[in-house]
């Protein structure tokens, strides 16, 4: 699977402002920014993303899928924060 795949599943699925994927093909790193996560606890927002790549993860196209999840205002302090 491709990470423009699974940024336009998530993209898709869920009300998101950005989404950033790196991987190698079968591992991924997913940033999910999204107004959808206020006020969620973390594993709420895990299984937020997780949610529509189930079928991808079910079959094998994603083998390992690290999450990290923002509201618009936490990436922006996290991205001033990690030189992004």
């Amino acid at each position: 699977m491709e990470n423009n795949e699974i940024e336009e599943v998530l993209m898709k699925a869920l009300a998101l402002q950005e989404v950033h994927v790196t991987g190698d093909g079968s591992h991924f790193q997913v940033v999910a920014v999204g107004d959808i996560f206020a006020g969620m606890r973390r594993v709420k927002q895990q299984q937020t993303v997780y949610a529509p790549l189930m079928e991808y993860i079910a079959d094998n196209r994603i083998h390992a899928l690290s999450i990290k999840a923002y509201t618009p205002e936490e990436w922006q302090r996290d991205r001033k924060l990690n030189g992004f």
